[in-house]
């Protein structure tokens, strides 16, 4: 009686894994929670947009550019000279003799008709660019918070595992024991079990120091004191597979939203006003100026007006120079924004492409993997108390059965974080699923897990448009 309740007290964590999923909805293609919808995450976007000085600094260079735009079109400064003329060196001759005289006046440089609104438009253009890079920003800071926050949902995903693991080894290490001192058993297999339970202690150090770590690196994104607390409670098994819609639509909001493309297109338009700029500056600018001269005495005042005109003459080493330089630098704007647009579609399409393998795999361990898993794990535990398994057969089930439940977890992150590259419109390459990114991930206490494990893991962490990924697997620790 003794062994058949241990041996039920066993089956249940097992049994636990399979009810989380037995009671998870197979994959949902719409409506599904998302970790978008998180008040937490909301709450910590709304404070990072307030409070990251990252967007205060490109919003002072946005609002800097657009103070040059009245400058380009600005005329010269007008130049006022005051002098004397006089007659000889003996004396002041002003009043005495009739070229003798002060002197006022004022000049006004007169750029050709036309140059003005072309500098204006020019650098109103470049402000356009610039404020294309406040988008940027704002749309980075907030994929970074997403980021983050999943990484911080996933470390305590696997503190939870880690407690289901620990729950699973005692209970294994309890039926070794019975075994051994039945004298069924071996004594290695009691010592096994005992490695693998300080293998879980050490991992769960590790663990807990990523998540304080998680979390000073989302309060400090936000604007909040380091050793804040900050209570999560969305499961990442409970997050569904984004929509990202169709390709089509897709492609169409990537172009319309992307601030790459959006500024390069504006500086393609610069470019082409640069270059008639530099067309125009070859014609010659003006000097306008008048003055009056008191000569005292009973002389009249005398007065003058003057126009002149600067003289191209050196265009061919430097206007034409310009206009060629305008030419090529259009040139090179207008290739530069065509790549962006083919990587934009490109991106698009890898992430509609991983995101219906994610879906799948999703599905996969959903409708019938993790719940094999869990069979096979319970059928190993009950041959090992009859004598008709091996212990080694026991730490390969355990193995598979969490290695399982975190790649599952894994696959979610993976589709959540090509969701938040599609947000951030990120020319960033997908991450290769194929590579390891899902369903080779190893476990903490899991014994046999595979050493290849970690590099999936890694793998699985570049996001596309993502900073790399600080979600290590646990067995990589």
């Amino acid at each position: 009686m003794r062994r058949v309740a241990l041996l039920l007290a066993l089956l249940s964590p097992m049994a636990a894994l399979a009810q989380d999923h037995a009671g998870t909805p197979a994959t949902q293609t719409i409506a599904v929670p998302t970790v978008s919808t998180d008040a937490t995450l909301a709450q910590l976007l709304t404070e990072a947009l307030e409070a990251r000085p990252e967007l205060r600094q490109v919003e002072a260079q946005a609002q800097a550019a657009q103070e040059r735009i009245p400058q380009a079109g600005a005329l010269p400064d007008p130049v006022l000279q005051l002098g004397i003329q006089n007659d000889g060196f003996g004396e002041l001759m002003i009043g005495k003799m009739e070229g003798s005289y002060y002197s006022i006046m004022a000049s006004q440089g007169v750029p050709f008709p036309g140059k003005r609104a072309l500098r204006t438009e020019v650098a109103r253009l470049g402000a356009a660019v610039v404020s294309a890079q406040v988008s940027r920003t704002r749309l980075t800071i907030e994929a970074e918070v997403r980021r983050t926050y999943l990484d911080l949902l996933m470390t305590r995903e696997r503190l939870g595992l880690l407690d289901r693991l620990d729950a699973l080894w005692k209970q294994s290490a309890d039926l070794a024991r019975i075994r051994y001192e039945t004298g069924d058993g071996a004594q290695s297999d009691l010592l096994r079990a005992q490695l693998e339970l300080n293998r879980i202690r050490q991992r769960r150090v590790a663990l807990t120091a990523e998540e304080r770590t998680r979390v000073e690196t989302l309060n400090r994104l936000s604007g909040r004191p380091l050793e804040d607390a900050l209570p999560t409670t969305t499961r990442v098994r409970d997050l569904g597979v984004p929509e990202l819609g169709d390709v089509t639509s897709a492609e169409k909001d990537a172009l319309a939203r992307s601030p790459e493309l959006a500024g390069g297109r504006t500086s393609i338009a610069q470019a082409q006003k640069q270059v008639a700029l530099a067309r125009r500056e070859k014609l010659p600018d003006f000097t306008v100026s008048a003055g009056v001269m008191p000569r005292g005495g009973d002389f009249p005042p005398m007065w003058q007006a003057n126009v002149g005109i600067t003289l191209p003459v050196f265009a061919g080493s430097k206007q034409n120079r310009a206009v060629a330089e305008s030419r090529a630098q259009a040139e090179a704007t207008t290739r530069a924004t065509e790549t962006v647009e083919q990587v934009l579609r490109l991106r698009v399409r890898e992430r509609h492409t991983a995101m219906t393998a994610l879906r799948e795999t999703v599905t996969l361990y959903r409708n019938g993997l993790l719940m094999q898993s869990a069979a096979t794990a319970e059928s190993t535990l009950t041959q090992y108390r009859v004598g008709r398994a091996s212990f080694a057969s026991v730490l390969e089930a355990n193995s598979g059965i969490l290695r399982d439940e975190e790649d599952f977890l894994r696959t979610l992150i993976e589709a959540q974080r090509i969701a938040i590259a599609q947000t951030e419109v990120s020319l960033e390459p997908v991450a290769s699923i194929a590579a390891g990114a899902v369903g080779s991930g190893g476990m903490p206490g899991a014994g046999s897990a595979p050493a290849a494990a970690a590099g999936g893991a890694a793998a699985s962490s570049g996001a596309p448009g993502a900073a790399p990924s600080s979600s290590s697997s646990m067995s990589g620790m």
